[in-house]
């Protein structure tokens, strides 16, 4: 077994690659980039090394670098984790030759399966199922329409080097498809440095759901059961789940068995993923194999009691998987949510910033949190805004989902935007909880964007009652600390007037043996809670129900947030709710005729000039950020009045770019 590993890598995939080696005993070897230097995985592992500037072309992408770093620290392997080198074949080359053992597939396998077009064809010749499609490289946009007119629209246009959904466009008629050429080579040479693309049909209703597998140098390979990839967003994955609520267990076993004739078709070591595309009368069909660990392999630990990375190290070690296929049980029910810097009320764009409050969800052996952030810690513009990886279990889906909605109330960040309400919104939709999932299942349910949560008029009653509880306690403090303090009446008598919005609710609050009961109206709630002064969480159960709120105290105010959304929330005594009548509301600046830069980012290219008629929908700039190129199109007709920044700018979060008229 290997003494020491260097991991080559940052974030939240290191911290879990350094967790296991320290189990097995083994030496860890942190790299970071001068962005990292405070990272935690620089501070978890045993060594750390310096290899270069933020950006990762100078630094994390850097073959050289990351092999002086081995032999300056005595590393004997290497594990990539994924993203980076991990399906880098040049990579695994230079390490062979350097005699560094590749924690991961030997080169010829992440050649063979690293390119689209060829793994398509290899994985026919293995008899996997395939999706009609033209293989071949495509020469331009005209060449484009006219494969993707005998295909028959709708088509896919993907990269060929692609992955971690760059590089990809649905088309449905012509002019889409010429747009989504440009647009997919475009991104594919900025993020892979190879504009290659090739179209296949678009099945539509589709399912993702791929297939771990697991081989040994020794001709051993099985697969590990499946996972429910189907929630994405733009070809992102966001939620995942272990196994799949659409699968039977013949065709589970039909897809673990084309996973890995395909596997042994190329001599795989390692693990690897196949992943396949399913219609709705469980068709399947290959879409493509990743040769590294995938983001979501949490899930499929959780329900197989395996360490996926402690058997890449095993396996790259040279020993024998100790697992027959028959040795592999599926239990219990694994859910993944992937938790961005990110701000899902502005189309997602990215969030950077400080983790001013970061505190993770607790839940025992239900809850699993892999991050590689802190509070403090900072989310920057020059890698993916992943924050974390929430990670829940259950005897069933049900119990697994609820686990999650938990989980996620409990999840406390504040210093920058992040897409836990959108996350938490997904969770408790009827067609999640009913299993009916699409890879357009985003896009179907929420097609205008997402504008946040409306909650039931029982759940705001919660939150009027939590808010009275909490403001008594406070001013109980404060009346406590202030004996001489004198008032025309009590100011803690327990009759309190709550404002939500501009409805006002009476409620009258009395301690119980175990808590404070609140009535509203006819309707009284039994609150019971272990809250302290100054919590950000209130934990609780009312009525006999468990119920997790984040509170943030605003102004003379509270907001609090609860199943994926904000209520702010007045507490006033029944004088205060008289005279608040007659305060005005302020009302927010005009900014309509200025199209502000919604990210931190790079602008890229300017479409407009000054004085220049546009009509709505007219591509005004494109602004790149963590390697995404951002189009931004007018909202209506105008005119150009002014241009305030150039191509080449950094812009910053708000920042004006155009004036109209």
């Amino acid at each position: 077994m290997f003494k020491k590993i260097l991991i080559a890598n940052r974030g939240e995939i290191a911290c879990r690659v350094i967790k296991t080696a320290k189990a097995m005993g083994i030496k860890t070897v942190a790299v970071y980039s001068e962005a990292d230097a405070d990272a935690l995985h620089v501070r978890m592992a045993d060594e750390a090394v310096l290899i270069g500037p933020a950006a990762a072309r100078d630094s994390y992408l850097v073959i050289e670098k990351i092999i002086e770093a081995c032999k300056e620290t005595g590393a004997e392997a290497v594990h990539p984790g994924y993203g980076f080198l991990s399906e880098n074949m040049k990579f695994a080359e230079a390490l062979k030759k350097a005699k560094i053992t590749f924690i991961g597939p030997d080169p010829h396998a992440i050649h063979a399966m690293g390119d689209k077009i060829e793994s398509k064809k290899l994985a026919k010749q293995a008899g996997v199922n395939m999706v009609p499609g033209f293989l071949e490289v495509i020469k331009d946009a005209d060449h484009a329409v006219k494969i993707a007119r005998e295909i028959g629209y709708p088509v896919m246009i993907k990269a060929s080097a692609g992955g971690g959904g760059k590089g990809m466009r649905v088309a449905y008629n012509d002019a889409e498809a010429k747009d989504g050429f440009r647009s997919a080579t475009s991104e594919a040479k900025s993020s892979f440095a190879d504009d290659r693309v090739f179209i296949e049909k678009f099945i539509e209703e589709p399912r993702h759901i791929e297939i771990q597998v697991l081989a040994d140098g020794h001709g051993n390979c099985l697969y590990l059961g499946e996972r429910e990839c189907s929630i994405q967003r733009r070809h992102q994955k966001v939620i995942e789940e272990a196994p799949s609520p659409f699968l039977d267990e013949k065709t589970r076993a039909a897809m673990g068995e084309q996973a890995v004739a395909l596997a042994k078709a190329v001599q795989y070591k390692s693990a690897g993923t196949v992943e396949f595309i399913v219609d709705g009368k469980r068709n399947f069909y290959f879409l493509e194999m990743n040769t590294r660990l995938q983001v979501e392999h949490p899930v499929t630990e959780m329900i197989t009691g395996l360490d996926l990375v402690e058997q890449m190290i095993r396996v790259a070690a040279g020993e024998k998987l100790k697992l027959k296929q028959s040795d592999v049980k599926l239990k219990g029910w694994a859910i993944e949510a992937r938790v961005y810097a990110e701000d899902p009320f502005r189309n997602f764009l990215p969030s950077i910033g400080r983790l001013v409050r970061y505190r993770e969800p607790s839940g025992g052996s239900q809850v699993r949190v892999d991050s590689g952030v802190y509070e403090g810690a900072e989310i920057g513009m020059f890698y993916d805004p992943m924050i974390a990886k929430l990670v829940t279990y259950g005897a069933d889906r049900r119990e697994a989902t609820q686990a999650m909605r938990d989980a996620l109330d409990a999840f406390y960040i504040r210093g920058l935007n992040h897409n836990i309400p959108f996350l938490s919104a997904l969770l408790a939709h009827e067609r999640f909880a009913a299993g009916r999932l699409t890879t357009g299942f985003i896009a179907e349910e929420f097609p205008d964007g997402f504008h946040g949560v409306d909650l039931p008029e029982s759940a705001l009653a919660d939150l009027v009652a939590v808010a009275a509880s909490i403001h008594h306690q406070y001013e109980l403090r404060a009346h406590a600390r202030a004996p001489r303090f004198h008032s025309n009446g009590s100011a803690v008598s327990g009759e309190w007037v709550v404002k939500l919005g501009t409805a006002k609710h009476a409620v009258t609050l009395a301690e119980t043996a175990a808590g404070f009961a609140v009535i509203d109206g006819k309707k009284s709630r039994e609150l019971v809670s272990d809250w302290k002064l100054g919590d950000v969480l209130w934990r609780g159960r009312i009525d006999g129900r468990p119920i997790t709120v984040q509170i943030d105290r605003v102004g003379i105010g509270y907001r609090l947030t609860y199943a994926g959304a904000q209520a702010s929330l007045l507490v006033l005594t029944p004088r205060a709710a008289e005279l608040d009548k007659h305060m005005l509301v302020k009302q927010p600046p005009d900014m309509s005729r200025y199209l502000l830069s919604p990210m931190p980012g790079l602008l890229v290219s300017l479409a407009v000039a000054e004085d220049q008629d546009v009509k709505a929908g007219e591509e005004l700039c494109v602004v790149e950020a963590m390697k995404m190129m951002n189009i931004l199109r007018a909202e209506r007709d105008g005119k150009v009045a002014k241009i305030h920044a150039k191509s080449g700018d950094s812009l910053s979060v708000d920042q004006v770019i155009v004036e109209f008229a």
